[in-house]
């Protein structure tokens, strides 16, 4: 009697630990997924950011030459 009481315990505590390591095995996959998903979005983001500096590097270089001109209009006038 003693033994099968043993047995059904460990039986007991044997499904519990599959059903905890199936959790886990979602649980990574879905962290895996959400990482890809993340890593993704900041290279997105990356990319647009890089984008946004050159093109305010251009607006500045124009904006500078504006500048430059109109104070050489000022001068020669």
């Amino acid at each position: 009697m003693i033994d099968k009481e043993k047995a059904d315990g460990a039986d007991h505590d044997l499904r519990k630990l599959e059903q905890r390591v199936e959790e886990l095995i979602h649980a990574c996959s879905y962290l895996k997924d959400e990482n890809k998903s993340l890593r993704a979005r900041q290279d997105s983001l990356v990319a647009e950011r890089a984008t946004l500096i050159e093109k305010t590097e251009l607006a500045r270089t124009r904006v500078e030459a504006m500048i430059t001109r109109l104070k050489s209009m000022e001068t020669t006038q």
